[in-house]
């Protein structure tokens, strides 16, 4: 019968197993010797022949069972402590998921044939003030300003602002469009959580008034290349099931 070849990941476990097993072999002689125990003895407190006890200390030990080591621990007064050590994976930036937010309008544009830029500055003196995705539909003539939110600290503060992209982006918008400037709408994109859920249901008026453009239009608009409404609007991205979601509010002013 044709033996399985070992994975690279076994044959380096297996490499790291023996170094950690003589390390603490080493530990358990010294140990045992400042105690001034043999190995007969220390055997015999852990339930363990002399023999294995040397092999342990030998560094031939990585089939020793956890509860072992720990009985080992007890009797030499060295407790035994584990633990992996932190992920080798990179860490995420932390604003990850607002790039996993960007990262799906950024692939709904591709799809529908529109071009997206990230952070485009609608101040270039002051590039901190940019939309988070600008998506250009040249068959419509049109500039979407998407703007994707976590989460809110100042709901006011935020609504002012996304009006500020929307009139400096109207110069933009004349820059690209020779004698029949685009034209620009804008859509927020709330990530779909429990506080922003509870936020929607706090203030429905507020939103519906704030955001009149139909929800589910615009969910059609960015996910199929269907045409854009001239109201702003607001819409779920769930980051989990990577898709757009219309919101449903309570108010007769969203017909979405």
């Amino acid at each position: 019968m044709e033996r399985r070849r070992r994975s690279a990941n076994e044959v380096e476990g297996d490499r790291e197993a023996r170094s950690i097993a003589l390390a603490l072999g080493r530990v358990v002689r010294d140990a045992r010797r400042r105690r001034r125990l043999t190995q007969a003895q220390l055997g015999a407190a852990v339930g363990l022949r002399r023999s294995r006890i040397s092999e342990i200390e030998g560094g031939l030990a990585t089939g020793t069972p956890l509860v072992v080591w720990v009985r080992l621990g007890m009797v030499l007064q060295r407790p035994l402590a584990m633990a992996f050590s932190r992920d080798l994976e990179p860490a995420l930036p932390a604003d990850a998921g607002h790039l996993a937010g960007q990262e799906l309008v950024l692939r709904m544009a591709r799809r529908t044939g529109r071009l997206g830029q990230v952070e485009l500055p609608t101040r270039p003196d002051d590039p901190a003030l940019s939309v988070d995705v600008c998506l250009r539909d040249d068959t419509n003539r049109t500039l979407i300003l998407n703007e994707i939110w976590n989460r809110f600290d100042d709901f006011g503060r935020a609504a002012r602002s996304t009006d500020r992209k929307i009139a400096e982006s109207h110069e933009v918008a004349v820059g690209i469009g020779g004698e029949r400037p685009y034209r620009v709408a804008a859509c927020w994109l709330l990530v779909d959580s429990g506080p922003n859920r509870a936020l929607v249901a706090r203030y429905p008026e507020v939103l519906a008034a704030r955001f009149p453009g139909s929800s589910r239009a615009w969910v059609q608009a960015l996910t199929e290349g269907g045409p854009v409404p001239n109201e702003p609007g607001l819409a779920w991205i769930d980051l989990r099931a990577n898709r757009l979601v219309p919101m449903r509010r309570r108010t007769a002013a969203d017909r979405g």
